[in-house]
């Protein structure tokens, strides 16, 4: 049975999200037709993950959940599904967003999913040296009291970020970060936050690309990576302690997976949904049968001797270090040199 929670007042979600970067073109594996795509979509709907993650800036995304929608909406009405979408300006257009830009981009966002309101915009600002952060999110909230958005939330943001909006008169529901066994920054001030504040935290990254799955027990360090998923988590495992720290990490993970008769990434999903403040997780599935696999974590209870393990491997590791997305923001290191921050173009 899929865990839910109440994000806002009257607006549950699975604690268990679909997610869909992976379902892009910039990222989409070689040979994943658009029809395969949608099977798996019905089968986590099926399954009770009734949440899926998407953006305005993965390309492609948006209209296969519109797709999606539209198919779920023939077989079951009964179960409503919940599409959390992304508001992420281009950063060569910051200097250039006004409000008729973002109202373009939200009509663009509904017009793609073929609704009439968005259920959760989540909105991020790339660069602080550009005004119009706080403007930006101020008209994204006048479109919600217009009736096209349901809630607001942010993703990427650390506690300053978060605060600067509140302080306009802008309070997120949620903020989306990279959270994991393997990175533990919103543990450095987010998860105090949310304590003292109606937001809670939305993890993505729980798997680290896939990193966190038997099939990389026990295996030398690869010196190719794949896609950009693995390339952006190596680097995390790098932040961490490196590859030998990962590997010990990953065998407790496998042996308290042992014992209770589940996968590691059960176990690693499992102890994200219990850290303080978050609210689900984020997991991508690209083919049937992987949701049903992460869907086993709900039927997982950690013992105080399992969560004491992971901790203490947790605790141990030197990084990564400072607010959530800061490694990300710094564009002449390695975390930043791979990110792509245009890709909003019609």
């Amino acid at each position: 049975m899929i865990e839910r929670f109440e994000l806002a007042p009257g607006y549950t979600i699975s604690r268990l999200i679909h997610g869909g970067w992976q379902f892009s073109a910039g990222h989409r594996l070689a040979g994943a037709g658009l029809d395969d795509a949608l099977e798996v979509l019905v089968a986590s709907a099926e399954l009770g993950v009734t949440t899926f993650d998407c953006a305005d800036i993965y390309t492609g995304v948006e209209e296969l959940y519109g797709r999606f929608l539209r198919r779920w909406e023939t077989t079951s009405v009964a179960t409503p599904i919940q599409i959390h979408t992304k508001f992420v300006p281009d950063d060569a257009d910051l200097p250039n967003v006004d409000r008729a830009y973002v109202e373009r981009v939200i009509d663009r966002s509904l017009r793609r999913l073929g609704v009439e309101r968005l259920d959760l915009v989540q909105f991020y600002w790339w660069r602080d040296e550009v005004p119009g952060m706080e403007q930006t999110a101020i008209w994204l909230s006048e479109l919600q009291r217009a009736g096209k958005i349901r809630f607001l939330a942010v993703t990427n943001m650390d506690v300053e970020h978060v605060e600067r909006l509140a302080a306009a008169g802008v309070q997120p529901v949620s903020d989306q970060v990279q959270y994991s066994v393997l990175d533990r920054r919103p543990e450095h001030g987010l998860v105090d936050l949310c304590a003292r504040s109606p937001m809670h935290l939305i993890a993505f990254g729980t798997l680290a690309g896939g990193f966190l799955t038997r099939r990389w027990l026990g295996r030398a360090d690869p010196a190719e990576h794949g896609n950009r998923s693995l390339t952006k988590y190596r680097l995390i495992i790098d932040e961490f302690g490196g590859w030998a720290a990962f590997q010990r990490l990953l065998g407790v993970l496998s042996e308290i997976g042992d014992l209770h008769g589940v996968e590691p990434s059960s176990v690693a999903i499992r102890f994200v949904l219990e850290q303080a403040g978050v609210a689900a997780v984020i997991a991508g599935a690209t083919r049937r049968g992987q949701m049903e696999r992460n869907a086993k974590a709900f039927a997982l209870s950690l013992t105080p001797e399992d969560r004491a393990r992971i901790r203490g491997e947790v605790d141990a590791a030197p990084g990564p270090s400072g607010d959530v997305f800061g490694l990300e923001r710094d564009r002449s290191g390695p975390h930043g040199r791979i990110m792509k921050y245009d890709l909003n173009r019609d």
